[in-house]
């Protein structure tokens, strides 16, 4: 089988060789395979046990960490797999949410950042959300065939999807992160809102806790004029700030008194809780985005060590 000249094969035939090839090397070797797959299950249960007593200790490192592994892993594989149109999209969306998340991090705070800081990553969840949802449907078109009604081959049909399901991913679950950050940042600065203890100043009806702006103004005052939202708290807030603060932000709990949110509640409208599910998938998503490649990564260091091939 080493002899054979693969060069005038079709792919097709050449997969097959290179598939018996790859049989004939691995034979013997179930012994080995097994204690492989030992480590990996081992190493994944120990480190998901590590992660989770880490969340919970020292929520804000982890935050931290998770959020730069996301940002920074998919660059190394981009580079080394010479992806230059990721890469282009990436080096404009960190230029953007570089300037976005410096403004939400000054002191003090310019009235008109929370607005900007939740109308641009609520941009770019509702964009994640539309490329995620087009590239699902490319990939089960081509599973079903239709790819074929427009002569598209299988193989280009089921990239672009695949390619634009990995976008909306992504950049959804990045987002929201650096939100949930710029979030924190923002409310503390503000000062009605604090991660752990009391806020440092009191709320008033006629203020909203998430941008720090008269809720209720007069035709000559300054403030910003639109829906208001009332909790089941009673806090009132703009209605913009608050379903920001909770889809965008990552947020459950009254921006001042830490009540949870009712979010089916909040978005009573059937349209809008699809928002809520694909923000949870998110939310699930990072882990596999951010500690996946760790994980397996300490897996093949682990079977060098011990000689497994």
């Amino acid at each position: 089988m080493a002899a054979v000249d693969l060069s005038h094969l079709s792919p097709e035939e050449r997969w097959r060789v290179e598939h018996v090839r790859m049989h004939a090397k691995h034979r013997g070797h179930e012994a080995m395979h097994a204690e492989m797959v030992l480590i990996l299950i081992a190493t994944l249960v120990v480190a998901q046990l590590l992660l989770v007593q880490w969340k919970q200790r020292h929520p804000r490192s982890y935050n931290m960490v998770t959020l730069f592994q996301m940002w920074v892993v998919p660059l190394y594989f981009t580079i080394k797999l010479n992806w230059w149109r990721f890469l282009v999209i990436w080096v404009l969306f960190s230029a953007v949410t570089a300037f976005v998340t410096f403004r939400a991090t000054r002191k003090p705070l310019v009235q008109t950042t929370p607005r900007l800081v939740y109308k641009w990553f609520l941009l770019i969840y509702k964009i994640s959300y539309a490329t995620g949802i087009v590239g699902y449907m490319a990939v089960m078109f081509t599973l079903f065939g239709l790819n074929l009604l427009f002569r598209i081959k299988p193989e280009d049909a089921m990239d672009f999807g695949i390619s634009l399901l990995f976008y909306g991913l992504y950049y959804g679950v990045l987002e929201r992160d650096f939100a949930e950050m710029c979030a924190d940042y923002m409310a503390s600065t503000i000062g009605f809102y604090s991660a752990s203890g009391m806020p440092t100043k009191h709320l008033s009806d006629s203020v909203c806790a998430v941008c720090g702006q008269q809720i209720f103004v007069d035709v000559n005052e300054e403030g910003i004029i639109e829906n208001t939202y009332r909790l089941s708290c009673n806090h009132v807030f703009h209605e913009f700030c608050i379903r920001g603060w909770c889809i965008v932000g990552k947020k459950q709990t009254c921006p001042y008194c830490k009540e949870k949110v009712d979010l089916k509640r909040m978005f009573s409208n059937p349209w809008e809780r699809p928002h809520v599910m694909y923000g949870q998938l998110l939310d699930w998503l990072r882990y596999l985005v951010a500690w996946q490649p760790v994980i397996i990564g300490l897996v093949q260091g682990i079977n060098y060590i011990l000689g497994l091939e």
